[in-house]
């Protein structure tokens, strides 16, 4: 038995309730894997520089690699024999190291974090999780964007009012509406992307706050792991955590989208618009109400964008007044990142099936927009470029007979008679022929102003389908992109797994020998 490994001043150890307090063991499970690849790049350097024999190294590697191996099953920690004075650990660093020295002793195990703290050990496993969390969520965007696509494709013709302070204004499309959502969502997946290297960057070797004196190869490290470089100062490296924020305003930004996308969908699929109905399978019911088909995936989505909001503004206000240096404050910013990314990547999957699965009720899509007077705008402007005449005086004609009809039992703009246009159009100064007028009035319907309108980025057919060919090829250059990024990190990896097995192999090799 040996005693605590961090408490060399202390006589007496933690009482169990401040220990309970201060311990982020079940929050490190999420890191504990990267803690494992960190030390045995670290192991590796020492070697390297003559700090560990190579029989030495062996051993410790070996001895993580039972680790690593036993911890797959994520019930490890919650297994340890917490009885021994041993496992009375405040993070997973400790455990480890804890673990290993158990194994080997202390004399080689005792080795391990020379040259390290835990100030650079934690911040490195938090870089290389988040890291893994920047791509799969990246991931996950791509695909959401590539299922509004293919659902955009599917609705290029569909009519749908479009809405300004939740009234009805222009005539759009379900494709248009999609493709709007793909934009937005192609910035967030911009965003995040950016962040990745900003992360990406080893603080390894910056130990506590101001260095080490031990030779220690900070770049050798970093190639290891994956990094394409190293944060240069220490005290930046160990107590900076602006990276990580940014990286949690990103997903904040992320979830905003999802939340106003859910809240559309929410509206849309009442029996009050009928524009969209749910799949089953991402619909719930009532306990007493038989008839009620309601989208609560939608509305945890909504909800979860608040905590993940939350959480970004307990990271501002857990940073903002530390002094520089590392601070246990720091600890609870973990599961913040940890817990936004686990809701990100849920959203995103219960959002890609969603789209996936509505069905869009195009009979009453194009009712609502017929019965709309969203083809106002279209009409005001075939008078503007056919008479030349200003538009304000037309924006009053064209305001002037939607009061009329909304007066008269909301008919349509091309069902006001021809003597009620007459009179109302002898109220103005505009000349202009009646029955040309009567002919727009009648003639332009939602589908038809669907093809008047073909300013770039308009619901015009032809626009959308060069909106569609833009997205793509940029879906296409973030695709490449996340690829040579995975291809980086597996290469990285995959090398440093040949140099543990290698390296773990000489001291089996050595006892064969014997």
């Amino acid at each position: 038995m040996i005693d605590i490994l961090y408490r060399t001043r202390q006589k007496e150890n933690l009482d169990k309730d401040v220990l309970n307090f201060l311990s982020s063991l079940n929050e490190d499970v999420n890191i504990l894997s990267y803690d494992i690849l960190g030390t045995q790049a670290h192991c590796l350097m020492l070697n390297k520089i003559g700090i560990l024999t190579s029989d030495e190294l062996s051993k410790i590697l070996s001895s993580l690699s039972k680790i690593k191996y036993e911890s797959k099953n994520k019930e490890m920690i919650q297994n340890l024999p917490s009885k021994d004075e041993l496992f009375l650990s405040e993070d997973i660093h400790e455990l480890i190291e804890s673990i290993v020295i158990q194994d080997i002793g202390i004399d080689i195990g005792g080795k391990m974090h020379t040259g390290r703290s835990r100030n650079d050990q934690v911040i490195l496993d938090v870089r290389m999780k988040l890291r893994d969390d920047v791509i799969n969520i990246c991931e996950l965007i791509i695909n959401i964007i590539k299922s509004l696509i293919e659902k955009s494709k599917e609705h290029t013709n569909t009519i749908i009012s479009l809405y300004t302070h939740l009234q009805q204004a222009q005539i759009g499309t379900v494709s248009h509406y999609l493709l709007s959502y793909s934009f937005n969502l192609l910035r967030d997946l911009e965003r995040l992307s950016s962040s990745f290297e900003k992360i990406n960057l080893s603080p390894l070797g910056s130990c506590a706050i101001g260095g080490t004196g031990i030779p220690i190869d900070r770049n050798y490290t970093a190639s290891l792991l994956g990094f394409q470089g190293l944060v240069e100062n220490s005290i930046d490296a160990t107590s900076s955590r602006d990276s990580m924020i940014q990286y949690l305003s990103f997903l904040s930004i992320l979830m905003s989208t999802l939340s106003r996308i859910a809240e559309d969908f929410i509206l849309w699929s009442t029996s009050e618009f009928n524009y969209i109905e749910l799949s089953d399978r991402y619909s719930s019911t009532s306990s007493v109400m038989p008839q009620k088909k309601n989208p609560d995936p939608l509305e945890i989505i909504r909800s979860r964008t608040s905590i993940v909001i939350g959480m970004l503004i307990s990271s501002f206000s857990l940073v903002k007044n530390l002094p520089s240096g590392y601070h246990r404050d720091l600890q609870d910013l973990k599961p913040l990142l940890s817990n936004s990314a686990t809701i990100v990547k849920e959203s995103l999957l219960i959002m890609k099936g969603i789209i996936d699965t509505f069905k869009v009720n195009k009979k009453n899509t194009l009712h609502s927009a017929n019965k709309s007077y969203g083809v106002s705008l279209d009409i005001a402007e075939q008078i503007v470029i056919k008479y030349n005449i200003p538009f304000r005086k037309v924006h009053k004609l064209i305001g002037t007979l939607v009061q009329h009809a909304v007066k008269n039992k909301n008919i349509l703009l091309s069902q006001i008679s021809k003597e009620d246009v007459n009179k109302i159009l002898k109220f103005t100064d505009i000349q202009i022929d009646l029955e040309e007028l009567m002919v727009i009035l009648k003639d332009t319907t939602p589908e038809k102003s669907i093809l008047f309108r073909n300013s770039y980025g308009s619901p015009n057919p032809m626009q959308q389908k060069d909106m569609v060919n833009s997205i793509e090829k940029s879906l296409l250059v973030y695709c490449k992109v996340l690829s040579q990024r995975k291809e980086l990190l597996h290469a990285a990896l995959d090398n440093l797994e040949k140099e543990v097995i290698l390296n773990t192999n000489v001291n089996s090799e050595k006892n064969n020998e014997i």
